[in-house]
């Protein structure tokens, strides 16, 4: 007899096998698309973590350069305003040297920058410069408002003392400052072109705001108080130092900064920084004479004096529109090659205050020579920022800034001799002589060139034409 089907065991039906697979691939491609979303999902907090973390830093290089650049304005301010508030002050106490003594501290006060090559390697030296810094200011500032305060008091050899300490600060407050701003907004080549407009503004901003805020401040209150104000800001802007970010320069970093000899020695080696030291050394001669030749020609053209400081108005406000803008459109390119080309539109600039034929153009012409002035200074910020060497950053700034200042000192005095010949014929050889600055840097690279297959690799590092 046949076995009973239902009773015997029976094997699983084709079309349930293939059910049940169906499943178990429903669920593993299921599983996988559930992995990809929590692995996109995660990717996306990594990406929204990582632009925020771009964003916060943003902020922070943000805050920081609002900081800089407004201790740098106060001490720079503080700085320009200086040997006005001193003269002032010694021509309101009669007895004590009068305008002769005031001449005298002002000079105090500047004469120190020769020390600027030492006092930047010991800036680089420190383990936080800006510890440094941030001391320097402070010190300025108590001793700017010590010597308006022992004024009279006690022996003027005493208060020349506390004016030249104070002025052994001064190249840690123009080129020392300068040189860590780009560790402050960071190795964006953009930003740091924008950086430095700001920072060229605030010198120019600086020579205007200074003396203004020490007149303003003498009508109402007497020049003793001006003095003490130009001294507050300076302990200001040295507390606001300490609000930015640390630098933490390891024991090898700070070894490793370089002699001043032979930091001096590289500056004269690197083609670009010599190049460009020497062309602007040559064009602030005629830079440091613009004023006192603008309030000449301003009286020739209108008959009075107050004309001729309108002229000189006008050059610090197109100063100071020209950094300005460099601020919002920062250069882009070689910045000797700018250098080059800004010294040649200076020279056009003052060779046209020359030609103005009435006062309206002369305003013009003269805004126009200091906005290509102040354009030009910028530049020369970014040749130094990219030509100096980690080592010696701080040295180059400063001895180039000094040797800038020594040189507008030099055209300052010139111009007094000169204007004697007449504002016209003194502005035609300011031109002539801005505009050899360029010659003299063109012919230097030429020789550079020629010599390459003997010179040493750093001076050929400039394609500037």
């Amino acid at each position: 007899m046949a076995p009973d089907r239902a009773d015997s065991p029976s094997a699983p039906e084709p079309q349930d096998a293939q059910d049940a697979q169906g499943a178990q691939d429903a669920r593993d491609a299921q599983g996988a698309q559930d992995a990809r979303d929590a692995q996109g999902a995660q990717d996306a907090r990594d990406a929204q973590g990582a632009q925020d973390a771009r964003g916060g830093l943003r902020q922070r290089r943000g805050f920081s350069l609002a900081v800089y650049l407004t201790s740098a304005t106060l001490v720079r301010s503080a700085s320009g305003g200086a040997p006005v508030a001193l003269v002032s002050l010694t021509l309101a106490r009669p007895g004590h040297g009068s305008a002769a003594l005031g001449g005298v501290l002002a000079a105090l006060l500047t004469l120190p920058n020769v020390a600027g090559p030492w006092l930047a390697r010991w800036l680089e030296q420190a383990r936080d410069p800006r510890i440094r810094l941030a001391a320097a200011f402070v010190v300025f500032g108590l001793m700017l408002a010590g010597a308006g305060l022992t004024l009279g008091r006690v022996p003027v050899v005493l208060v020349g003392l506390l004016v030249i300490v104070g002025g052994l600060c001064g190249p840690l407050m123009t080129g020392g400052l300068s040189s860590r701003l780009a560790l402050i907004v960071g190795q964006d080549t953009r930003a740091q072109r924008r950086a430095e407009g700001w920072d060229s503004a605030t010198y120019g901003s600086s020579n205007i705001l200074g003396p203004a805020a020490v007149a303003a401040i003498t009508v109402l209150s007497g020049a003793l108080t001006a003095v003490v104000a130009l001294g507050a800001a300076g302990v200001v802007a040295g507390l606001l130092m300490l609000a930015l970010p640390k630098e933490h320069r390891t024991a090898a970093a700070r070894q490793r900064s370089m002699p001043v000899r032979d930091a001096l020695g590289m500056i004269a080696r690197r083609g670009p920084l010599r190049r460009v030291m020497i062309a602007t050394m040559i064009t602030s001669v005629s830079t440091g004479g613009v004023m006192v030749i603008a309030v000449v020609l301003g009286r020739n053209l209108q008959g009075s004096a107050g004309a001729g400081a309108a002229l000189g108005a006008a050059y610090g406000v197109g100063n100071f529109c020209g950094a300005l803008l460099t601020g919002a459109f920062p250069l882009t390119g070689e910045p000797e090659r700018w250098v080059l080309r800004l010294i040649a539109a200076n020279a056009v600039a003052v060779g046209l205050c020359a030609l103005a034929p009435g006062y309206v153009l002369a305003l013009v012409t003269f805004a126009l020579a200091g906005a290509t002035s102040a354009v030009l200074f910028t530049a020369s910020l970014a040749v130094r920022s990219v030509y100096s060497p980690p080592n010696a950053r701080a040295q180059v700034f400063v001895t180039m800034a000094g040797l800038k200042m020594a040189a507008g000192s030099a055209g300052t005095a010139l111009a007094g001799t000169l204007v004697g010949i007449g504002p016209r014929l003194a502005l035609c050889l300011n031109a002539v002589v801005v505009a050899s600055a360029v010659t003299i840097a063109l012919t230097d690279l030429r020789l550079t060139r020629r010599r390459s297959s003997a010179a040493d690799p750093e001076d050929l590092s400039s394609p500037a034409k």
